[in-house]
């Protein structure tokens, strides 16, 4: 699969962000690691793990502040506040940087992109995850990715694809 690279995307203003979503009905078929670990039970960050049910990316979001907190903890990262919602964001984000993975940990394993997201709706929102989809050797700083959910285990597991001109 060619993977498409968007030039230009604005950011959405505040008042957007609770109109803007990705769709994401198509789940990642193929994982690009043999083995994925299960996160550790823990009530703080459960709703990140299963959110991706329904196809929405969320984050623990302040409703005193707005900050949105990854990952997931008892007070807001800015304000100290203990009044936090997961709440949804767009699934739209930039590369920040990446490398390609070419170590063979198991027999087999094709070469794989470990990326570092940048979440469009809040600048310091960053997320360690894969980029799936596309030749791993054509992923680029800047480039523009949306977020597919991989189920395993019960838990959906964000990742993301080059972003497609919608």
């Amino acid at each position: 699969m060619n993977c498409l690279k968007l030039l230009w995307w604005p950011a959405p203003s505040p008042s957007q962000e609770a109109v803007i979503a990705v769709e994401t009905n198509r789940p990642v078929a193929v994982d690009p690691l043999s083995h994925r670990l299960q996160p550790a039970e823990d009530p703080l960050t459960d709703f990140f793990w299963r959110s991706g049910a329904d196809g929405r990316l969320r984050f623990q979001t302040c409703a005193a502040c707005g900050y949105r907190t990854h990952p997931a903890g008892p007070v807001c990262a800015r304000c100290l506040s203990t009044d936090l919602v997961p709440q949804p964001v767009s699934g739209l984000g930039t590369v920040v940087t990446f490398t390609v993975n070419v170590q063979q940990w198991d027999a087999g394993q094709e070469p794989y992109v470990i990326a570092m997201v940048g979440i469009d709706e809040q600048a310091d929102l960053r997320l360690t995850t894969n980029i799936v989809e596309c030749d791993p050797w054509s992923v680029a700083i800047g480039d523009r990715v949306s977020v597919a959910f991989l189920e395993r285990h019960g838990y959906f597991y964000p990742l993301f694809r080059p972003a497609s001109d919608r």
